[in-house]
């Protein structure tokens, strides 16, 4: 049995090694991209160089993410400018910090020809159009500054689309997409970038695939039917997506993995929390009162939340009636039901690292040979491995490319 377990894990080596892995969501902190403090060091982060080398991740999605907030001109000029400093910390990152290790790919084949050459690969997703305001010019700027994907909402509705937080309490600004939204899903198509419907509202995503000329992809989204969250995707939007040729990037994100699960093992990590802070002379803070103090206070609070986490996980180490956590072989299974709707040219792989992603077994990039692993356990063959880390994103890359050719030789004939 032992040795059996041996030629698995150097089977799984070799797949690992040879298939193309890759992950379409890794949020981002440009203070982390500065001349000291980059992603050639071993951050605390989830992913930075070292880390994606240690644990074979070839591909990593940087992510430019813009919170919801005002649908004004103020707001919208804010969001634009969060925006553009993440585009140009990612710059930053390819073109002067590491050149020598990673460079950044906006087709499948660019990412072919840098992992042949040695190097990591960085693409960039857009999440949450809210940045683009009423300008709709500004996607082919976000295209050029080489994102290939964007999602029309996050967390609250933005002025393109209704967002999923909208379920909570049946509340909706557009009923979907608003007028502006419908023309933006029209652009993104001629320009080539995936529509990702990761956030937005159930009836939002059925009108942009509606709408939509190329497949969409859900950037990180899992299957409700095994976690009911309104972030996960039901089966009606997964036969939508199936239909439209798309890809789910299945997300290795406890409460949306297993809810349950995650919230009986989050609860008793909380206490014993409580239990440390307070005997270290700390005050434990529920989040909505941390959300009231001011940035400065905020900061000082977390600083002290997390210089007591090494006590924290010593005791937990030391205790035997810990409920179990999230983990791959739980995040895995959500791969098998996906697989299972959708077949196995349509199903990825996603972690939303530093957004909140992590899981028991996969709780940052070094840890990415641990999904392969228990891919090859349950039987997928190299193939298929290889789909799932990247040839079905990839591929759907090259027919949303290829479509934009078709609608842009058709506007412009010879």
């Amino acid at each position: 049995m032992k040795q059996d377990s041996i030629a698995l894990i150097e089977k799984a080596k070799v797949i690992h090694k040879n298939v193309i892995t890759l992950d379409t969501h890794n949020d981002i902190n440009i203070n982390n991209f500065t001349d000291s403090i980059n992603y050639t060091q071993k951050l605390d982060t989830q992913v930075n160089l070292p880390k994606m080398k240690e644990g074979g991740l070839d591909v990593a999605w940087f992510v430019v993410y813009t919170g919801q907030d005002t649908l004004t001109a103020d707001g919208y000029a804010k969001a634009y400018e969060n925006a553009i400093s993440k585009f140009n910390a990612i710059h930053k990152l390819v073109e002067e910090i590491a050149p020598d290790q990673i460079a950044l790919a906006t087709t499948s084949q660019e990412v072919r020809d840098i992992v042949a050459s040695g190097k990591l690969v960085a693409m960039i997703g857009v999440e949450n159009a809210y940045p683009i305001g009423t300008d709709l010019k500004n996607i082919e700027k976000f295209y050029n500054l080489g994102a290939r994907y964007m999602s029309l909402a996050h967390n609250g509705h933005s002025q393109l689309s209704d967002s999923n937080t909208g379920e909570e309490n049946n509340e909706w600004l557009h009923n979907g997409l608003s007028e502006l939204g419908k023309e933006a899903i029209k652009e993104m198509n001629r320009l080539g970038m995936m529509i990702d419907i990761s956030h937005p509202s159930k009836e939002a995503i059925k009108q942009m695939i509606e709408i939509s000329e190329a497949p969409v992809i859900a950037s990180h989204s899992s299957a409700r039917a095994l976690g009911n969250h309104s972030r996960n995707l039901d089966d009606e939007q997964l036969e939508w997506i199936k239909k439209n040729g798309g890809v789910v990037q299945t997300v290795a994100f406890k409460s949306y993995v297993d809810p349950e699960k995650n919230t009986s093992r989050s609860d008793f990590e909380r206490d014993v929390r409580k239990q440390v802070m307070e005997a270290n002379n700390m005050a434990y803070l529920e989040r909505a009162d941390i959300r009231k103090l001011d940035p400065e206070a905020r900061r000082a609070y977390y600083d002290a939340y997390n210089s007591i986490k090494p006590e924290v996980d010593k005791r937990l180490a030391e205790m035997t009636d810990v409920p179990e956590g999230v983990n791959v072989s739980d995040f895995v299974d959500h791969i098998d039901y996906l697989i299972s709707k959708l077949d196995i040219d349509h199903v990825g792989i996603s972690s939303d690292f530093d957004g909140g992603g992590g899981i028991e077994g996969w709780n940052d990039a070094s840890e990415t040979f641990n999904v392969t692993l228990e891919l090859v356990k349950r039987g997928y063959t190299e193939e298929e491995i290889g789909k799932l880390w990247s040839g079905n994103l990839l591929r759907a890359l090259d027919e949303v490319e290829a479509k934009a050719k078709e609608i842009q030789s058709a506007l412009n004939p010879q």
